[in-house]
This record gives structure tokens, C-alpha cells and sequence, in this order.
């Protein structure tokens, strides 16, 4: 699989990283359903042994869970074939609880890394990230300035944002360099790349995108009858973009982009995570999975070329069935799509 510079890490990283959110399973906030914990581990052979070198993971997913899981996954590695280990900071749970807080007071965020470092089995991050902006009433500058003095200490390798606005970013710049920054970014939620990754290219942070599949939505395999059976853990039960009446120009979508996958010969996740993959800026997607057959499912994006005309039968298949809001290109501007938008509301 092809590898890409992460910015200014000196990591090499696959196109495509494994996302470790569903696999922290269900019976918390952001679940999603019961979960096998040793299909979880294949899955993440499967991943490394097609070439994925890197794993996006958070204490938050299944509040610990998915952390262990991957410690488990690593432990169960040669050393030489380990991949890299980002995880996250900021969401914190009371013992018992099932609902999270956002914290960044930088004793939290200590305790958060060493925290991680324990459940994955490691003696260093490869990337601290923090997960959301807090709500404690900390100055970002604090707890940026504590995930810098992390790096200093050698327990991270580098750090990043994920969920932050321009200010944001702005603010952490002004402490430290900003080392990666993850948004969501799919044909369905598009709007980051209307002015976060347009910072990000102008100030040299790396991006990784997160959820190019629009968790699960996007593969083909989601309807109407899978959104009515979703257990009652499962995040995207009462979701707005998996229920009705936000689903069906979702769903016409993905009908819409049927002749778009077979022509390339690939399958809709894959063309999804390409769409992803070809905006500029962006170093790598994190992809999801719960078995290796989902793996083998969206691996391929990697290698998915899509040319002007693909992109442009796309952003048509987008307009057509009214999904989502942002940019429908890659490379398309914010001006540009400001306009557009505009136009068609008044039309």
C-alpha cells in the first residue's frame, strides 16, 4: 500500500489507517453494539497484513475497550510488524458511568496518557490527539501546552486535534505546532473541507480524515430496514443521517453512485474512501471495521484512481439527490461552493 509523509512527524503512514471506534463495541454513549472482542483482533491482523501501518483508536471507545483491544491485537505481534498507535484525549467517564465529559485540565490529560499507555502495552504514543474541545473551562493554550510537554517528556511522539475550528487550531499554533489535525470528511458531512483543511495545508499540519464510509452508510449495505433494526446501543439508531427523513437522500445517493463503483470496478466503500483520499491535504483516511470482511471491503481504496470526469459524475450524483452539505469536488473552494449553494436556494 502506498505511504505518505505524516506532515512533520517523520512517520510513514499508509493511505488507509484501521479506525478503532466500533470495535470498542456498545453499552456506552457513542456504542455501537455488541462486538466480538476476537473479531476485533482479526480484524486488525487483517488490516496489518494488507499494509495498513497505522491504527486510530481513543480511550472513550467503549470506555477503555477498544484500547485494550488493540493492546491485545499488539501484544500478539511480532515487534517489527506492530503498527503506529494514535490515540486520544479529552473524553473522561466516572467508574460505572456510561456517558462522557469533555476535559482537557491538564492533570486530566496526564492522566488520560497514562491511562493509554497501560491499555495499549506501549512506552510511547506514536500520536496524542485531543478528541473534542473541552467543556471544563480550560484555555486551550493550557492543555496544549501540556500534550507539548508530552512530546518533550518522550511518552508521545506527536500531536494533533481532531473536531477543532480555525480559532482553535489558531490558538494551539500560537503554543506549538499543530502536528495533524483529524476531521470528518465523506460524501455526507463535507464542510471540513471548506476551511479547517484549507488551514492545514497553509500552515503544514497533516490531516487524517475520519469516518469516509459515513459509519457504514456509504458501503451499500445500509437501508432502510437495517436503520429501523439497529440495537437500542447503537449510536446511529436515533441519528438524524440513519432515520428518517434525513436517510432517503442519503440512500438515493448511494444508488446514485452504483454505476460510478462498477465501472471502476470497485466496490461503494472503496469509491467512498478514494472521494475521500483525492481531496487535497489530505494524508490518509481512517477507515472502520469489526471483521476482516469489512477490511476486504474497503481496502482497495487505496488504489481507486479517480480522474476530473469521475469527480465530476460524483459531485452531480451528490447534487442530484440533495445528501449532505459542503464542497462536492475536490479542489472546489469555499467561494466557489458558497455560490453555488446560494443559487440553489434561491432557485
Amino acid at each position: 500500500m502506498n505511504r505518505a509523509p505524516l506532515g512533520g512527524t517523520g512517520l510513514e503512514v499508509s493511505r488507509l489507517g484501521l479506525g478503532a471506534w466500533a470495535i470498542g463495541g456498545g453499552e456506552w454513549q457513542g456504542g455501537w453494539g455488541p462486538q466480538d472482542d476476537d473479531l476485533s483482533v482479526k480484524a486488525i491482523r487483517a488490516a496489518v497484513d494488507a499494509g495498513i501501518n497505522w491504527i486510530d483508536t481513543a480511550p472513550a471507545y467503549g470506555l477503555g475497550r477498544a484500547e485494550e483491544v488493540v493492546g491485545r491485537a499488539l501484544a500478539e505481534m511480532p515487534e517489527d510488524e506492530r503498527p503506529y498507535v494514535f490515540t486520544k484525549c479529552g473524553l473522561v467517564w466516572e467508574p460505572g458511568g456510561k456517558t462522557v465529559s469533555n476535559v482537557l485540565a491538564p492533570e486530566s490529560i496526564r492522566a488520560e496518557c497514562e491511562a493509554s499507555l497501560r491499555r495499549l502495552g506501549v512506552e510511547r504514543l506514536d500520536l496524542l490527539q485531543v478528541h473534542w474541545p473541552s467543556h471544563d473551562g480550560t484555555p486551550v493554550e493550557e492543555s496544549w501546552q501540556t500534550m507539548a510537554d508530552l512530546v518533550d517528556e518522550g511518552k508521545v511522539g506527536a500531536i494533533g486535534t481532531s473536531n477543532f475550528d480555525v480559532d482553535l487550531l489558531e490558538r494551539c499554533r500560537a503554543v506549538r505546532h499543530v502536528d495533524t489535525y483529524q476531521p470528518e470528511l465523506n460524501l455526507i458531512a463535507r464542510e471540513a473541507a471548506t476551511g479547517t483543511i484549507a488551514w492545514c495545508r497553509r500552515n503544514g499540519t497533516a490531516v487524517i480524515v475520519y469516518s469516509p464510509m459515513r459509519s457504514g452508510l456509504l458501503t451499500g449495505r445500509f437501508s432502510a430496514e437495517r436503520s429501523r433494526t439497529l440495537p437500542e446501543d447503537d449510536w446511529r439508531a436515533t441519528h438524524p443521517d440513519f432515520t428518517e427523513p434525513g436517510l432517503h437522500p442519503n440512500l438515493h445517493l448511494v444508488d446514485l453512485l452504483r454505476p460510478v463503483a462498477e465501472r471502476l470496478s470497485c466496490s461503494l466503500a472503496e469509491l467512498a474512501v478514494a472521494w475521500a483520499l483525492a481531496w487535497p491535504g489530505v494524508t490518509g483516511a481512517i477507515v472502520g471495521a469489526r471483521s476482516p470482511e469489512q477490511v476486504a471491503g474497503w481496502v482497495g481504496a487505496a488504489g481507486v484512481r479517480l480522474g476530473s470526469a469521475d469527480l465530476d459524475e460524483i459531485a452531480a450524483a451528490v447534487r442530484a439527490s440533495g445528501a449532505g452539505r459542503g464542497p462536492v469536488r475536490p479542489g472546489e473552494d469555499a467561494a466557489t461552493w458558497t455560490t453555488q449553494a446560494a443559487a440553489g436556494a434561491a432557485g
